[in-house]
């Protein structure tokens, strides 16, 4: 297993919607085993493949002490009323913004073994779920802010020392 270099905000990867999985082979299940490691770290909820520079619909997760991941997840179900929450990205490392996001998500997916995975949740676990589904949409969570909130977060980014 390895733990990946996460790509950070402005590399093309991050922009691009993420292809399906289509045949389960050895290099998914590598790519699954390099997710797994590189979430299992401290301060991290999720990584989804594009932040690991792989452009397929596949996503780990680490919340509360219990670990996974889902491939080809679907977001199925938002609900409750939006709050406004902060919000971080290993792809926007160091900076917080106040996002929207519902109180409840649901997620369907497949397993390695092609065998279907529902992940639901409330707090941290559905912030995670959109989170991480955006990502494989080719949307980073800054990209969803208001636009006031949203230039000031684009300053903060370009005088960030990693941009």
């Amino acid at each position: 297993m390895t733990v990946r270099e996460i790509r950070y905000y402005g590399d093309p990867v991050l922009r691009t919607p993420a292809d399906p999985i289509t045949k389960i082979d050895d290099n998914i299940r590598t790519l699954v085993r390099d997710l797994l490691e590189t979430t299992d770290m401290e301060g991290r909820a999720g990584v989804a493949a594009p932040q690991i520079g792989v452009g397929l619909q596949a996503f780990s997760w680490h919340i509360d002490g219990r670990t996974g991941y889902i491939l080809n997840p679907v977001l199925e179900e938002v609900s409750g009323e939006p709050e406004e929450i902060d919000e971080g990205c290993l792809s926007v490392p160091g900076l917080w913004f106040k996002t929207q996001r519902y109180p409840f998500a649901r997620v369907r997916g497949i397993d390695l073994e092609g065998k279907e995975v529902v992940l639901e949740g409330e707090g941290l676990m559905a912030q995670m779920l959109q989170h991480e589904t955006d990502h494989l949409k080719g949307t980073v969570y800054v990209d969803t802010l208001a636009k006031d909130e949203r230039r000031a977060a684009m300053r903060q980014i370009r005088e960030s020392d990693w941009f």
